[in-house]
């Protein structure tokens, strides 16, 4: 009897210990995925960074305008931004971790993660000043990191900068490293490499008005950078540019065949962007946009300039649209934006830029250098980018009230000696005027590139004057920052509201300088 209760007993443990095993593997799920590929995050990432033409963003730069509610304003009347960023910034970690399972770090994959770090914390600091970074992602389950002031995020920024390229230098120098999906530089890390410094570039320039600071060696960054190209090579042209590629397929351009009928007549430009160029007779103005019928109807020739003119930025918007549908301001170029799916590759990254920074650089004394020669290149690139060159250029202009395909033909002749010896566009020298002179064509250059650029530097600098009014909203004036999420105000509360404290008084307000343009 006892045999045989205990062979009853040791019957039911193993059942309970065959269901149990069988309970924790109904738990498993065999079709999802625990293990990702670094490329195919990588993909992932590179696909977030993206920042888009013709969007919100390039009305807060004021290079053009929504003229009809619907579809959106001009107005800086901004909330709290979102932090999804940090989700990004997760995938980065991912990214680095599912490599290191592979290829121990210093990898392309760990070498990229460092820009892309520097990247994407780049942008959430300058659009509301200090940031949680230092905590922010040691651990997925902190949901309550410290903020790290905006110095700070900037030294780390550098610092990530530095190891990136050098990283990039030993594996270069090695060779057979392992990278792809990358769609910018078709996995060339000696292309990135040189994006990686001219971005640093950009981040030295930016921080400008903090030039004096000891720690952080702003003046004696860039003249390392400049002046050793071995070490941190830099773009030699357009050709280098970190831009976005666009098919019929899967990414279209923002403005295409398939959106004409709907808004085509509801995006004007600026005064601004187009106003400026028009003032300094720019072959870019034929390129951007178009005749203003009511202009042409009283006697301005087509390809001439007075037949353009832009909207103020902050011009009552049922004024813009009552304007606009007289013909009073000039449409996009509405053939060049609209006709195809692909249109014109977008900058995120570029020549252009780097060019301005360095002529910049050398008018405030930074770097020994030629600025005159650095402020030319960039201007000679930036109309390029247009496809412009030297003697006749054919125009294509949407026929006023036509449909996409019905549209007019002019030849515009542009000589770069003869645009270039106007008083208005010929370098002054290295004093105050001079470096309007830069800052304004850079920030021509910017026209739907590099995402937020175009702003940053207007706040940083005051140059060009932006536009203000009552379709600004915001009391008229041009916002300097965004407020804080309101997640991050109920979750990370006492963080956040210690931040808000030391760089604004307490109050979240859009219109407080932020740290790096104090």
């Amino acid at each position: 009897m006892k045999n045989l209760f205990a062979i009853i007993s040791l019957s039911a443990l193993v059942l309970i210990a065959s269901c149990t095993k069988k309970f924790d593997n109904l738990q498993i799920d065999p079709n999802r995925t625990t293990s990702v590929p670094a490329n195919l995050v990588l993909n992932s990432v590179l696909s977030d960074i993206y920042q888009s033409p013709f969007s919100p963003t390039q009305r807060w730069n004021q290079f053009y305008a929504c003229n009809y509610a619907y579809y959106g304003d001009q107005q800086y009347t901004w909330s709290g931004i979102s932090f999804g960023t940090f989700n990004t910034l997760k995938n980065v970690i991912k990214m680095e971790e599912e490599a290191a399972k592979s290829i121990p770090a210093p990898n392309a994959y760990s070498a990229l993660g460092k820009f892309l770090r520097a990247y994407l914390f780049y942008n959430l600091t300058m659009q509301t000043g200090d940031i949680p970074l230092s905590e922010a992602l040691k651990s997925l389950n902190n949901i309550a990191p410290k903020y790290d002031t905006q110095k700070e995020v900037f030294k780390q920024i550098l610092t990530w900068l530095e190891e990136a390229n050098t990283d990039m230098t030993g594996l270069i120098t090695k060779g057979g490293y392992i990278l792809s999906s990358d769609f910018y530089y078709a996995n060339n890390l000696s292309k990135w490499r040189k994006a990686v410094n001219a971005f640093k570039l950009r981040v030295l320039i930016q921080l400008s008005k903090q030039d004096a600071d000891v720690d952080l060696n702003i003046k004696q960054k860039f003249a390392e950078i400049f002046n050793n190209p071995s070490k941190y090579p830099l773009f030699a042209d357009m050709t280098e540019n970190m831009e976005y590629t666009y098919n019929t397929q899967y990414n279209k351009y923002p403005t295409n065949p398939e959106s004409f009928g709907f808004d085509a007549a509801r995006y004007n430009m600026t005064s601004t962007y187009l106003n400026t160029l028009v003032g300094i007779s720019d072959p870019r103005t034929f390129y951007v946009a178009e005749p203003a019928a009511a202009l042409v109807a009283g006697g301005a020739a087509s390809n001439s300039f007075a037949a353009f003119a832009g909207a103020g930025s902050g011009e009552d918007l049922a004024t813009m649209s009552a304007n606009a549908g007289l013909g009073k301001y000039s449409f996009i170029n509405r053939k060049r934006y609209y006709s195809t799916f692909t249109a014109e590759k977008t900058i995120q990254i570029g020549y252009p830029e780097m060019c301005f920074n360095i002529s910049e650089a050398a008018n405030r004394g930074w770097i020994s250098a030629d600025a005159e020669d650095w402020y030319k290149k960039g201007i000679q690139a930036s109309i390029g980018f247009y496809g412009i060159v030297n003697g006749n250029n054919a125009v294509n202009f949407q026929k006023i009230g036509g449909t996409l395909n019905e549209y007019n033909t002019y030849s515009i002749n542009y000589d770069f000696t003869t645009y270039y010896n106007q008083l208005s566009v010929k370098y002054n020298g290295n004093n105050s005027t001079g470096l309007q002179q830069i800052l304004t064509q850079k920030y021509l250059a910017f026209y739907q590139n590099s995402g937020w650029e175009a702003y940053y530097n207007w706040r940083r600098t005051g140059i060009p004057t932006f536009h203000t009014g009552p379709g600004n909203g915001n009391s008229n004036r041009v916002a300097l920052r965004f407020q804080y999420p309101s997640s991050e105000k109920s979750i990370n509360q006492a963080n956040v509201n210690a931040a808000i404290q030391s760089q604004y008084g307490g109050q979240d307000d859009i219109n407080a300088k932020m740290w790096i343009v104090k």
